[in-house]
């Protein structure tokens, strides 16, 4: 799985950085095999004036499904990475039980026309069948 982190507003600092990557590790780990590249962008859309400006954007790319895209606005951006790494997680869960839910199925053998087995009726007692 490959990651891109990016910040507009700020800074980066190592201690965010190894914070995202344990957080989206654990999120995302039940569908590490479909990931194939995670982009997260924060940004500070407010700048100092503060107020609930801090945005987590993170974009799940997987293999032969549709991206899974979620963004969290909170006033603590740690806050704003729990919650949109957890809707992450919950959502790539719930598209790849759907997308196994709709896989097709095997194709069944021959279905007999029959709806009476012969040999295991019991003498002296009536089987129904088709004619």
């Amino acid at each position: 799985m490959q990651t891109d982190i990016q910040s507009q507003g700020f800074t980066l600092t190592a201690g965010l950085r190894d914070y995202l990557k344990k957080r989206l590790a654990y999120a995302l780990n039940h569908g590490g095999e479909y990931v194939t590249r995670v982009t997260v962008r924060l940004s500070d859309i407010n700048g100092p004036r503060g107020g609930a400006d801090k945005r987590c954007f993170i974009e799940v790319r997987l293999k032969h499904l549709p991206a899974v895209v979620i963004e969290d606005t909170e006033a603590d951006l740690y806050v704003a990475i729990d919650r949109a790494a957890e809707r992450a997680g919950r959502t790539l869960v719930r598209r790849l039980a759907r997308q196994r839910g709709y896989a097709p199925a095997m194709p069944a053998g021959p279905e007999s026309t029959d709806c009476a087995v012969q040999a295991d009726a019991q003498p002296g007692t009536r089987t129904l069948g088709l004619p």
